[in-house]
């Protein structure tokens, strides 16, 4: 790859990552057969954990990822050269995810996903954890807009109203982050071990809305409308910070922000997010805002391409170049590129890829490692495949950009 390659170039560079790297891995090396669904984890050296846990996260991000990948490449098949045996493949894979998350994930008693199952499929981890819930809603939104599937909007459908039901303060707006099973108060309402045990978080918030934004596509109903449009609302007056354009990450009931922590990767994922969820519902005034908020990303952006991960509240810097990050940066300058012609946004395109080809792609294993250490090496520590390690960042970078 160059630095001037062209828009051509890059489509088949992405395409060739998507189709070759990414997809075959997981088609590949993380269904499974004896026990339904997905394996829960593969380690960042290769070794496969068969009776791994298996996390909501993880099947829904799969369910997009192949049900994208599908409706994308079959729109695209005769441009791409995509043959049908390798969409029915996709397709199979996406069905599989689908199924899964119905018959495993959701609770057919209270409603909702449950956060976790163990290897045979029997609920693990139960609390309701509305992050889960939002990808289960983007998975199965993206499934039926890709095969007009009507139980995938239904389920849709029930998991944004348990949302609205659940998660929503009609108090202070915006919404909390997770409850018990049975929809009561939980103490520990925290994604994972890194994250502040607050309420209300712009995680949770971003990830709301790029479903109900997905969601929207396919069902137009005003309620859905007017939420996405409160979302941006929130982003814009509660989340991000108007001197600094960064988003604040955790925040108390009331709006309260809890730390300074600045995280490039949500910064510059969340500039194209709220474009794309403002073009859904014509909101035209969202794209001065989404310029701010990248170009505060891009504080963290170094000479060879990579994108920083983010600066702890006590100032220290993670320097850490993790594969998420990558993915970002390169679809929120695609993203800025295109509408606002910036050829310096083109530009940080183009070596934002150099540096994943060079650094992250995993050639011998598949997929990408899941990070590049200060030192330039591959950190092998961390899975290639996991509960957070999914095929979603780094094929929707190749998926938005290819459509």
């Amino acid at each position: 790859m160059t630095d001037n390659m062209d828009a051509t170039g890059i489509n088949k560079e992405l395409l060739s990552i998507l189709t070759e790297n990414i997809l075959p891995f997981w088609m590949k090396k993380m269904v499974d057969l004896e026990n339904g669904g997905f394996y829960g984890r593969i380690s960042g050296k290769g070794e496969l954990f068969p009776q791994a846990e298996k996390g909501a996260v993880l099947n829904a991000r799969i369910l997009w990822t192949f049900s994208s990948a599908f409706r994308i490449l079959y729109m695209h098949r005769k441009e791409y050269a995509i043959s049908d045996k390798r969409l029915v493949s996709y397709l199979d894979t996406a069905t599989r995810a689908k199924k899964y998350l119905i018959d495993h994930f959701y609770d057919h008693e209270y409603g909702g996903v449950y956060w976790s199952v163990d290897y045979k499929g029997k609920p693990l981890d139960t609390k309701k954890q509305f992050y889960a819930l939002g990808f289960a809603i983007y998975g199965l939104s993206e499934y039926h807009r890709a095969t007009s599937d009507q139980q995938a909007l239904d389920y849709a459908i029930k998991l944004y109203a348990s949302i609205e039901k659940y998660s929503f303060d009609p108090v202070h707006n915006g919404y909390i982050e997770a409850c018990t099973r049975d929809w009561k108060e939980i103490t520990d309402m925290r994604l994972s071990d890194k994250d502040a045990n607050e309420k209300k978080t712009m995680n949770t918030h971003l990830h709301i809305l790029e479903p109900y934004t997905n969601l929207y596509r396919v069902w137009k109903n005003d309620r859905l409308r007017n939420r996405i449009e409160n979302l941006i609302y929130l982003f814009i007056n509660k989340i991000e910070d108007p001197q600094t354009h960064h988003l604040g990450l955790f925040f108390d009931d009331i709006w309260t922000r809890k730390g300074s922590e600045i995280s490039y990767g949500h910064d510059i994922e969340a500039s194209w997010l709220l474009l794309e969820a403002g073009e859904a519902i014509q909101n035209t005034d969202i794209l001065n805002h989404s310029k701010m908020i990248a170009g505060a990303a891009m504080e963290g952006l170094l000479p060879d391409g990579g994108l920083l991960y983010e600066v702890h509240s006590d100032g220290t810097i993670d320097a850490e170049k993790h594969w998420w990050v990558q993915a970002e940066n390169v679809v929120g300058n695609y993203f800025l590129y295109k509408r606002t012609g910036s050829p310096q946004a083109m530009d940080r395109v183009r070596k934002a890829l150099s540096f994943i080809r060079e650094n992250l792609i995993n050639h011998i294993d598949g997929e990408w490692y899941w990070s590049i250490r200060p030192d330039g090496t591959a950190n092998t520590d961390d899975d290639l495949a996991g509960f957070w390690k999914c095929p979603y960042h780094n094929s929707r970078m190749c998926l938005e950009i290819l459509e």
